[in-house]
């Protein structure tokens, strides 16, 4: 006779692209509290201007507007 109690259940495979729930959500966050994003976000729109407004790299200027800022601070 089967019973389904006793038969093993194939455990389910992880998926790669969903963190364990015991695992504590990272947070990013900028290095030093006086860099402010809103100089950076200015320092990045000045950065998209200066190259003729031309889409699809607003990520990087955000990071070289961050550098720039990060570097002054030394």
């Amino acid at each position: 006779m089967f019973d389904a109690k006793t038969q093993k259940q194939p455990k389910p495979k992880p998926n790669p692209f969903v963190a364990p729930r015991n695992t504590p959500a990272k947070v990013a966050t900028m290095p030093d509290a006086g860099l402010s994003q809103d100089r950076v976000r200015e320092r990045a729109y000045e950065l998209y201007e200066s190259r003729g407004r031309g889409p699809g790299r607003d990520q990087q200027d955000w990071l070289h507007a961050e550098q720039e800022m990060l570097k002054r601070q030394r």
